[in-house]
């Protein structure tokens, strides 16, 4: 077994396990810890496989941006701590865990009928300059969905934030 393959299986646990962090850790703010680890070992894993440019993107934007709105957003709700972690399985929990297995299912067939095609990423990375590509094809395919993604981020930011006032006002009168 080479290293390349040891260091992507170790990488690939590493994100697993950071996932599960961030599921089943009960503080919300070692919730939103554990996912800059998973958001970080995915731009190692990045690095790794030789596409430094997404590997800078991912820890600029998403550790770095994202990331930190998330606990921005979360210290100014003010969440209170919890100190045991209560699952009960109900009706709801019942039929979101059904939802969940079938939306898994759907995406495995998804996945293993998608006839995968390489000649595009081929195209893409094996061009002299990456980063003009890249550039040119993020802002000309994929412009829409970029924009309401930063969008829907905004909405919720402003909803949390609104939630929080809410509540402090409440708490004052």
């Amino acid at each position: 077994m080479s290293y390349q393959l040891i260091v992507t299986y170790l990488l690939q646990l590493g994100i697993y396990l950071g996932a599960l962090g961030v599921v089943f850790v009960n503080n919300i703010v070692y919730s939103a810890i554990s996912l800059s680890l998973v958001l970080s070992l995915i731009a190692l894993l990045y690095l790794f496989f030789d596409a430094d440019f997404l590997a800078a993107t991912q820890i600029l934007i998403y550790v770095g941006a994202i990331n930190v709105l998330i606990l921005f957003a979360i210290m100014l709700i003010n969440i209170p701590k919890s100190s045991t972690f209560n699952f009960s399985f109900t009706q709801q929990s019942k039929i979101s865990g059904f939802a969940c297995i079938n939306l898994f299912g759907l995406l495995v067939k998804i996945i293993l009928e998608t006839p995968w095609s390489t000649e595009s990423s081929y195209i893409l990375l094996n061009e002299n300059n990456k980063l003009d590509r890249i550039g040119i094809y993020l802002l000309s395919n994929l412009l829409l969905p970029f924009e309401l993604i930063s969008l829907l981020l905004l909405i919720a930011l402003i909803g949390a934030v609104s939630i929080a006032r809410r509540q402090d006002y409440q708490k004052t009168e």
